[in-house]
C-alpha cells in the first residue's frame, strides 16, 4: 500500500471511530499532498502525482515546523498549544519509516562519503545528494550536513 492509499485508509477509520484530533491531523497530511500535486501539474509526474518519497519529505517538513512550533510556545508558556503541536507530530510520525539513530546515521554518513568518492568539503553536495536518496524520511538532514562537513574537512 503506498503512502497516499495509507493516509486515505487512516483519514476514513479516523472518522468512524470520532477522533477529532487524529483526523484534523490527517486532513492537514491529505492537503500538502493535494498542495503538492497541484504544484507538479503540467510537469513530467503529472501522470503518477506525488511519489511517496515526496509525501515522506512533506511529512518531515510537517513535523519539523511542527517541532518548532511546540519549542516557540513552550518558550511563551503556551503549554496546552504545545501539546498539541506533539500530538500532531506523533500522528504524522505513524507514518514515517523509523527514524535512524545518531549511530546509524553516522555510519550511513561515513557510507555515502565513500559511495559518492568525496575526499573534500567541496564534494558535500554529492554525499548528501546520496543521503537524501537512500534516507528520505528517516535521517534529519539539519544534523546529516554538519557530520558531513566535519568528516570531509
Amino acid at each position: 500500500m503506498n503512502m497516499r492509499d495509507r493516509v486515505g485508509t487512516a483519514l476514513k477509520e479516523a472518522m468512524k471511530s470520532k477522533e477529532a484530533d487524529r483526523l484534523s491531523t490527517l486532513r492537514l497530511i491529505n492537503a500538502a499532498i493535494k498542495d503538492k500535486d497541484i504544484a507538479l501539474r503540467g510537469t513530467v509526474n503529472e501522470e503518477g502525482g506525488v511519489s511517496d518519497d515526496d509525501i515522506l519529505g512533506i511529512l518531515g517538513r510537517m513535523v519539523k515546523q511542527r517541532q518548532e512550533s511546540a519549542r516557540a510556545y513552550e518558550e511563551g508558556g503556551r503549554l496546552e498549544l504545545a501539546e498539541k503541536e506533539l500530538s500532531e507530530i506523533k500522528v504524522i510520525e505513524d507514518f514515517l519509516p523509523r527514524q535512524l539513530s545518531e549511530e546509524e546515521a553516522l555510519d550511513a554518513v561515513d557510507a555515502a562519503i565513500k559511495e559518492a568518492g568525496a575526499d573534500s568539503i567541496r564534494d558535500m553536495g554529492k554525499v548528501m545528494a546520496v543521503l537524501k536518496g537512500k534516507y528520505t524520511g528517516r535521517m534529519d538532514f539539519g544534523k546529516a550536513g554538519p557530520a558531513v562537513k566535519a568528516r570531509l574537512g
